[in-house]
C-alpha cells in the first residue's frame, strides 16, 4: 500500500462532489482538516455524514461557498449552523440509510474514512464505525483512507480490501475518546428504575451517556444478558468481565455483542480489537426491526428531549430547532415492542437543568415527533415508571403526570383537563 500526504489525498475532491465522512469516534480529523483547508479552491462540495466528533470547520458559514453539509444526524460540532444556508438535516430512520445508498438514491463520489492497517490478506477494517460507512464505501467512486494502527480491527461487515482504496494516508493518530459520565442522583434514580424492568436473559439496546451508564451499574445481579444495539460504550465492559453479559440466550447471534459503532475510551477500543465476541455490522441490518424482534426480551433504552401527556416523544429538536436526529430510536422501539417479552423504554429526567418540565401538555410548536404515542410503552423518570401500553389518553396523562416533577404536577393536571375535558 502506497502512502501519500493528506493534502495530496484530498486533492481528489472536486467542486460539486458529494463526499461522505465516516462518523463517531472514527472521524478522520486529519483528512477533514486538510479538506477544509482547500475552501478557496472548491465550490459546492456536498459533505454528508452521521454524527461526527472533533472540529467540523467546513460547516462554518464563511465556508458556505465551498461546502454544503447534508447530515443524517446533527452533532454538537455542526449544531450551531443547522438549518442555515449551508447545513441541512436529512430526517431518516438509521436502518433505512444504507438501503437508500445501495439503491442508488444517494450517490456518493468520495468516501473519506479511517481504517486499521491491512492484515495478511490485504483487508483493512472500518473499526469502531461500520454503521453506514460500509454502504458508503460500497458505492463510492473513490475512497480516501487514513490508515491508523490505533484503529482497532473489528470483525463483521467493516472489512475493506486495500485495492478499493484510491488514496491512503498513514498516521498514528489518537482515536477520539469519550470518558464515562459522572452520574447525578437523578440519573442514578432513573437507571435504578430501568434496571428494575430488565429481566434475566434480556437483550439490551442502549446508547451512550449517563442514563445508559447508570442502568448498567444496576445490572450486576442479573444473569445471561445479551447485547444487540446500534452503538455501545464502556459501560458494558464490567458486565462482560463478570459474565453477566454473555449472549447465551440470544436467538440471533448467540454469544456475540452485536453493534454498528462504538464510542468510548481506549479500554473499549482494545476490547473490540480482533475480538470474535464482538460483531460490528451494517446498521441497515443491526437496526432492522425484523432482525431485532427475533431476540426475546429485547429491552430498548432511548432518550427524549420532551414528551407530551399523550405519549408523543420529541427526540430530535427543540421546537423547530434541530438538535440531533431521528437515529435508531424508532427502529428499536418498534423492534422491542414486537420481541417476545420485549420492553421499549423512553427515559428522561423530569426537568431540564434550568427547571423546565420535560413532561408537557403539548410539544413545543414545530417540535418533531420521533416516536409516536402509538409506539410508546414505558416512560421512566427519576420518579418512577409509567406504563402507557394499551392505555387511553386520559390514563396516559395520569400515568405521566405521576412521574413528572412534583412541582409541575398541578399545572399539568390543569392543562390536561383543559385539553381533554371530560375524558380526563
Amino acid at each position: 500500500m502506497k502512502f501519500i500526504s493528506s493534502e495530496q489525498a484530498v486533492a481528489l475532491v472536486q467542486s460539486g462532489d458529494r463526499v461522505f465522512i465516516q462518523g463517531g469516534s472514527a472521524t478522520p480529523q486529519r483528512l477533514t482538516d486538510a479538506l477544509t483547508a482547500r475552501h478557496t479552491e472548491l465550490e459546492a462540495v456536498e459533505i454528508t455524514h452521521l454524527h461526527t466528533e472533533g472540529a467540523a470547520a467546513y460547516a462554518r458559514p464563511e465556508y458556505a461557498k465551498a461546502f454544503r453539509v447534508n447530515a443524517f444526524f446533527i452533532g454538537k460540532n455542526v449544531r450551531p449552523y443547522a438549518n442555515q444556508v449551508n447545513v441541512q438535516y436529512i430526517p431518516m430512520f438509521l436502518s433505512e440509510i444504507p438501503l437508500m445508498i445501495r439503491r442508488g438514491r444517494f450517490p456518493i463520489d468520495i468516501a473519506i474514512i479511517q481504517v486499521s492497517p491491512p492484515d495478511a490478506h490485504g483487508f483493512c477494517s472500518l473499526g469502531i464505525s461500520v454503521d453506514i460507512a460500509s454502504a458508503a464505501c460500497g458505492v463510492a467512486e473513490k475512497i480516501i483512507a487514513l490508515v491508523n494502527p490505533n484503529m482497532p480491527r473489528s470483525l463483521g461487515d467493516g472489512l475493506i480490501h486495500h485495492s478499493r482504496i484510491t488514496a491512503a494516508v498513514y498516521a498514528k493518530d489518537t482515536i477520539h475518546e469519550i470518558k464515562p459520565s459522572i452520574l447525578s442522583e437523578t440519573e442514578k434514580a432513573i437507571g435504578k428504575h430501568i434496571a428494575g424492568l430488565v429481566e434475566d436473559g434480556a437483550t439490551l439496546q442502549m446508547g451512550i451517556g449517563a442514563i445508559p451508564d447508570a442502568t448498567l451499574q444496576f445490572l450486576t445481579h442479573h444473569k445471561d444478558l445479551g447485547v444487540h444495539t446500534e452503538m455501545f460504550s464502556d459501560g458494558i465492559l464490567p458486565l462482560v468481565e463478570k459474565g453477566i453479559i454473555n449472549g447465551r440466550l440470544k436467538k440471533k447471534h448467540p454469544g456475540k455483542i452485536v453493534s454498528s459503532f462504538a464510542m468510548g475510551t481506549r479500554q473499549l477500543y482494545d476490547f473490540i480489537h480482533d475480538n470474535p465476541e464482538v460483531a460490528m455490522l451494517d446498521v441497515g441490518y443491526v437496526n432492522d426491526t425484523s432482525v431485532i424482534r427475533k431476540n426475546n426480551k429485547v429491552t430498548a433504552i432511548n432518550s427524549a428531549i420532551e414528551i407530551d401527556v399523550t405519549g408523543q416523544v420529541c427526540a430530535d429538536s427543540i421546537g423547530p430547532r434541530i438538535f440531533s436526529g431521528v437515529g435508531g430510536q424508532m427502529d428499536f422501539i418498534r423492534g422491542a415492542s414486537l420481541s417476545e417479552g420485549g420492553k421499549p423504554i423512553i427515559a428522561l429526567p423530569s426537568m431540564t437543568l434550568k427547571g423546565v418540565s420535560k413532561i408537557v401538555p403539548t410539544l413545543k410548536e414545530g417540535a418533531g415527533v420521533v416516536t409516536t404515542r402509538a409506539n410508546v410503552h414505558y416512560v421512566v423518570t427519576e420518579y418512577g415508571v409509567a406504563d402507557l401500553y394499551g392505555k387511553n389518553i386520559a390514563q396516559r396523562a395520569r400515568a405521566l403526570i405521576g412521574i413528572a416533577h412534583p412541582s409541575q404536577r398541578e399545572e399539568l393536571e390543569r392543562k390536561s383537563y383543559e385539553l381533554y375535558g371530560k375524558g380526563w
